[in-house]
Formats: C-alpha cells, structure tokens, sequence
C-alpha cells in the first residue's frame, strides 16, 4: 500500500485552452554531451529551424504557450508524456502561488505563521506564505499522478504519494525561496527539480513509518547530474518561468489576459561574461580572505576583465540568478565563518538552479567542485554556490586554487 503523509485538499487551479505551434529544439554541444548519456530523457530534434519569440508572436490569433510547447515536445518524443503533465501541474501550481503573493497585503497574508511561532526543519521562522505555498504545490504534484515521492524544504521528511501507483518521477522544490523579502513585496520565487525514481517507494501495511521514510529518502538523495527537469517561476513585476528538460533553457510570461504562460525566452544563453556579482556583502568580513580579494579585484577592475563590476543583490536567490541569466555576471552565496557551507540547500536550490545554469552555458561551483557533481548525504544538505557566466566562475575558481597555492 502507498503511504501518503501529504494533505488531502487540493489546489483549485485553472487554465485556458491554447493552439499555437511550438519551436522545435534546440541543442548546443554541452546539450547534446548531456543528452548522449541520458539515452532515455532525450528531446527529438525536428528538422523544422526554431521558432524566435517574435516568429511566436506571429502566428494568427496570439502566441506559444506552455501547454502547447510541452504537447508539442510529447508528441515528437514520447518520452516525454509523462513530463509533460507533470510540467502541467507544476505551471497551474505557479498560477495560484503567483495570485497568493500579489494578493498577500490585501488578503492577510504577510507575516510570520502562527505569529512567529512556526519553524521548519532547518530551524527558520516560516512566512504565511511558506505554509501555503508549500501546501498549493505539493497537492498539485500529487493530482499528476506521476510522483513516488515529494521533497519540499519546508517538510522534515520526504512525502511518499499514494495517487502514484505509476509513478516516474521524485520531485524537490522551494515552495517560496526568498519569502522574506514578502512584506516588503520584493520578489520572491519557486524553484523545483526533478528526477527519475531509482526504485519505487512501496510500503507494506504494517511497515514502520520510519523505515519508509528511509526508503524514500534514498529516491530523493541524488547528484545534480541526475536531474531530468529543473526550474524555477519567479514573482516579480511580471510571473515568469523558466525550466529545462536537459536540452536548453526556455523562459515563459504568465499573460494574465489569457492566463497561460507564453513563450518571451527562448533558447536563453547566458553571456560568457558579465558586468555584475551578486553577494551578500555584509557577510564579507566573515568570508575567506581569498573571496575577500576576489571581489575586491571586481569592485577596482582589477579581475581578467579589466573591467569594474557592479554590485546588484536582491536576496532572492530566483531573482538574483534570474537576472544573471539574462544580463552575465557572477551570482554567490559562499561559506563563512558562521555557516561554512553557505545557507543554500543543495536539492532544493543548488542543484537545480546549476542545472539550469549550465544549460544556458554558464557555470556552477562551490569553489572546488560542481555542483551537480555532489552526492548528497541529506536532505537538507547545505552547500556553497557560485554560478553563471563561464568566464566569470572560471576567474573565481581560479583565483580560489591561486591563493590557497600561495
């Protein structure tokens, strides 16, 4: 019998119909190396050359849309049916949460839960919208009826899904990542990932509920490497989602006339090399001197470049990475003294947001090591991240190995 610890309701989530065709894919070397040895999650090339945004736009009556996008990737590979329901119920998850939070001064929802009283697993106080988010997404991915297990940052313990008698897939998220920036209405974001289910998680009737926790635990504590899908949906001045399935990077816009996400990012590729770092600077006198002098370098244009960097922080990581995506750069949330491997969870956030990262042909490290290379020992393993252009982080690791040969 599956066991399900998750909670029962569901999300009221609603979509419109949409016809439009989708691009065909597109692969780059680093894709196509990836893809080669993930015989079994491969997106068919069509002979057809990709549509452009623009190219989207026009088509009679409006433009691409997810659902559309992902039926049309379904239909070329069959392998990817099951993906794209799943994507289905994770965009209608994004709906609602995008509605939560441009509602939550109006509707009572700024704040901490239960007035200060609510901590999660690692021990941090939970917004309102934490608990709420959390609850929107997890029972949208058990309605897809593709999912063994969930994974949440907000749950001590991995949530085994009774619905899922053929499930495929192991999900991770960040319900909310940056939700302390709510009240102050900066924008926030979900982050998620995916991966095939390495056994199914069963559990016999008169199982311990411990050891089927253990037994799920083991689906969920995969490297980077493994990941099927990845993204994240940022809520800012526009609702915009931005995901992978191993074969590019594609950004969607939530119009909010038709309620659909549509196509305005295709094929994203982040620059070689940027003009910005984002770090917590306040933490600088806390970093390790190497770091210090690294950044320092960047501030004076005294790095490669020559050039002198701007510093731009949000504090949200989806906003922070998002926007690095877009323009190059450098995005770091390093160890310190305090927390010698940073604050930044390896499942819900590090290896996601690397994935996708590399896929636009950028770079992800924790200074040594890629990320999507560690095998983790938690659940809620915590890891030192630096991503984005590939200059940029080559500089960084660079000057990293200088120092300590020094």
């Amino acid at each position: 019998m599956k066991v399900a610890y998750a909670l029962a309701s569901g999300a009221a989530l609603v979509g419109t119909s949409d016809a439009f065709v989708a691009p065909a894919a597109v692969r780059s070397p680093l894709q196509q190396q990836r893809t080669s040895s993930r015989p079994n999650v491969v997106m068919a090339a069509t002979a057809e050359k990709p549509a452009t945004s623009k190219e989207a736009q026009a088509v009679p009556g409006g433009v691409m849309t997810l659902s559309r996008y992902m039926l049309d990737q379904a239909r070329i590979n069959t392998d990817y049916q099951d993906l794209e329901q799943l994507m289905g119920s994770i965009q209608y998850a994004c709906k609602t949460i995008a509605n939560l939070v441009s509602r939550a001064g109006i509707s009572d929802l700024t704040g901490l839960q239960g007035d200060g009283g609510s901590v999660n697993v690692q021990g941090e106080e939970q917004k309102k919208l934490d608990v709420i988010s959390n609850d929107v997404l997890k029972n949208a991915l058990r309605s897809s009826g593709k999912l063994g297990v969930i994974a949440s940052e907000e749950e001590d313990t991995p949530v085994l899904v009774e619905e899922a008698f053929n499930s495929k897939f192991v999900a991770v998220f960040d319900p909310l990542d940056g939700s302390s920036n709510i009240d102050a209405a900066i924008s926030t974001g979900t982050i998620f990932g995916i991966f095939e289910e390495t056994e199914e998680c069963i559990v016999d009737d008169d199982a311990d509920m411990d050891e089927a926790s253990q037994v799920c635990l083991l689906n969920t504590l995969q490297p980077g490497g493994s990941l099927v899908a990845a993204g994240y949906c940022m809520y800012s001045s526009s609702t915009i989602l931005v995901f992978t399935m191993g074969d590019g990077v594609n950004g969607f816009t939530l119009d909010p006339q038709i309620g659909e996400f549509v196509m305005t990012h295709p094929n994203i590729q982040v620059p070689k090399r940027g003009k910005i770092y984002s770090f917590n600077e306040a933490n600088s006198p806390d970093w390790p001197e190497n770091l210090q002098t690294y950044v320092t370098d960047l501030k004076n244009g005294d790095g490669e470049s020559g050039e002198k960097y701007s510093s731009r922080y949000i504090g949200s990581m989806v906003g922070d990475v998002h926007r690095t995506l877009l323009y190059g750069g450098i995005f770091g949330y390093p160890g310190d003294i305090n927390n010698p491997n940073g604050k930044l969870r390896l499942l819900y956030e590090g290896a996601p947001m690397a994935f996708i990262c590399e896929q636009a042909g950028g770079m992800a490290t924790t200074g040594t090591q890629r990320v999507m290379d560690i095998n983790p020992e938690k659940v809620h393993q915590r890891v030192p991240t630096y991503l984005g252009s590939a200059e940029d982080v080559t500089e960084l690791i660079n000057a990293l190995k200088k120092e300590k040969a020094e």
